[in-house]
């Protein structure tokens, strides 16, 4: 038996290669602190599992769902996007799609529109299935940097004007996995005005919307005037509400994004198990104050890292959103020799920046999804092994 070629392009997933190299380590004794993947480490909130219960109780919600989601979902999905963001008029029927998490839906979103010779402007460091997806649909891959000396924003102007006219997608994340960087609304608006220009399928990611600290409240880049002509958002409870093994989200904006979207989806999977998206709905009713005490822990957390690091010589300021902080790596190493060094001297897991992309070259991302006690003990560990910025 023989894979198939596009295999040979696709590295293993950088959080699957991790927890192989984790569990090997803690099978050999190892105290593996592990400040790797982003998963919350805490419980999904006692009402919504309470919601849970009764749906599983409830035989409607045993059949097969509607591959776009029940109507109840849909439209609950609008009602918090119209309360967060003030994006009203969402059409539950042609402009918002259930979706298996976000990871499937930009999956399948490369799948519906992308053919072989057709350009992705994709983000570097970004999120790594934005690169698979697009060698699976047979694309080619354009990296748009992103460098500190542009606030880790890609830089319209330095796409070439023969790949923006064959470009099919252009993907950006804000509050952005990995480095943490924000984007303002008037960044937005000139990322719809380039995709309007192009006719290219403006595709935000927004998995990290409601983890921000300092009061800040990122923004939806569907509150360009005009951007559901060219851009569709991908929206996640997996971190907003200590989800992530649920895999629930939804797809809103651009009726023939989202029309491409069930179109894929319809041949690929059967929809989200109806008792989960009736789950949903309940935690798209959480208040402010039901969420706020998860934020100020991160916020907690966040603070605790910085300081350390700090202490320990690093450069670095916090980040305004997501679990994630964008470290540089001391000079005289790389990524990959640093994140390494972290392992051996001291057993602590982290990834390598230039697992995000060629130009995540020179940092190496923390994640704060685990106790104060453990973030303490991590850094204590560092400066035990003598490990400094410089």
């Amino acid at each position: 038996m023989q894979f198939a070629k596009r295999l040979e392009k696709i590295p293993p997933y950088l959080f699957a290669e991790m927890d192989r190299k984790r569990q090997e380590l803690i099978a050999q004794g190892v105290d593996i602190i592990n400040m790797g993947a982003g998963d919350p480490d805490k419980p999904t909130p006692e009402r919504i599992l309470k919601a849970m219960h009764a749906a599983l109780d409830d035989p409607s919600n045993h059949s097969y769902p509607p591959y776009q989601g029940i109507l109840e979902f849909r439209k609950a999905a609008g009602q918090w996007m119209e309360r967060r963001f003030g994006v009203s008029g969402l059409n539950p029927d042609t402009e918002i799609i259930s979706s298996i998490g976000a990871k499937e839906a930009i999956h399948n979103t490369f799948l519906a529109f992308v053919e072989s010779g057709d350009y992705t402007l994709i983000p570097d460091p970004g999120y790594p299935v934005y690169r698979s997806a697009t060698i699976f649909a047979g694309g080619e891959p354009f990296v748009m940097p992103l460098t500190p000396e542009n606030h880790f924003l890609p830089d319209l102007k330095a796409i070439p004007e023969s790949v923006a006219q064959q470009a099919k997608l252009l993907w950006v994340n804000y509050p952005n996995n990995p480095t943490g960087a924000l984007a303002s609304l008037a960044y937005f608006e000139e990322l719809v005005a380039f995709c309007r220009h192009y006719d290219i399928l403006l595709c935000h990611d927004h998995a990290y919307s409601e983890i921000a600290y300092d009061g800040y409240q990122p923004p939806s880049v569907l509150q360009v005037p005009g951007a559901k002509d060219v851009a569709i958002e991908f929206h996640s409870l997996s971190k907003s509400y200590n989800m992530t093994g649920w895999r629930i989200g939804f797809v809103v904006g651009n009726a023939v994004g989202i029309q491409g979207l069930r179109q894929v989806k319809s041949n690929v999977d059967s929809g989200v198990f109806k008792a989960i998206q009736k789950t949903a709905i309940a935690a798209f009713d959480s208040t402010e104050a039901e969420i706020q005490p998860m934020i100020s822990l991160y916020q907690k957390r966040r603070d605790l890292v910085v300081a350390g690091l700090k202490s320990l010589g690093w450069p670095i300021s916090p980040p305004g959103a997501t679990l994630y902080i964008w470290v540089p790596v001391p000079p005289g190493y790389t990524s990959q020799e640093f994140v390494s060094l972290l392992l051996d001297k001291c057993g602590i897991i982290v990834p390598s920046g230039n697992a995000y992309g060629k130009n995540g070259e020179g940092f190496f991302r923390i994640a704060i999804t685990l106790g104060e006690e453990r973030i303490q003990e991590a850094i204590a560990r560092m400066k035990a092994a003598g490990i400094r910025y410089q």
